[in-house]
């Protein structure tokens, strides 16, 4: 099965600025991107929501990038065959990341779900961590278990 966007030629500037252009169709404000080793931020406002998509970016000493196969065996590769397998790798997730915010809007704009529903997980919480973070280890822990976490707190002060 070929990944979504394996091989493509789009440098990552581009899908950045496809990213930038597509919130600002929808209105977006206050957007932002940010980039450290190893992972990507996206930022922005809409619909009085903050939402922040934090992707994971591959490092370029990964054992993936540092070695290649030649042949029947791995051969460690040069510093510039290195680079620029870790280049291609961070193509391809930056047009993941284009297609996935692309398609919420889509989802959104036929009706499919609202705009909370189809961007939940991303929505930033008072405290700086985003539903997702906030939720999905109850949800991990609560399949675990087999018990489901109350709807409310209990009520007794803590």
């Amino acid at each position: 099965m070929t990944r979504y966007a394996e091989g493509t030629s789009v440098p990552v500037a581009k899908s950045k600025m496809e990213i930038e252009l597509l919130l600002q169709k929808h209105r977006a404000t206050r957007t932002a991107m940010a980039q450290e080793a190893g992972r990507a931020v996206v930022y922005f406002e809409l619909q009085d929501r903050r939402v922040q998509f934090s992707m994971p970016l591959p490092l370029m000493d990964e054992k993936r990038f540092v070695f290649g196969q030649g042949g029947h065996s791995w051969k460690k590769r040069t510093p510039e065959a290195q680079a620029k397998a870790w280049e291609q790798a961070c193509r391809e997730r930056w047009r993941a990341l284009l297609l996935a915010i692309k398609a919420k809007f889509v989802s959104v704009e036929t009706g499919v779900e609202t705009f909370e529903q189809a961007f939940l997980a991303h929505i930033v919480l008072p405290g700086g961590m985003t539903v997702g973070q906030r939720v999905l280890p109850a949800v991990a822990e609560s399949y675990r278990t087999g018990t489901l976490p109350p709807l409310l707190p209990s009520g007794a002060p803590s």
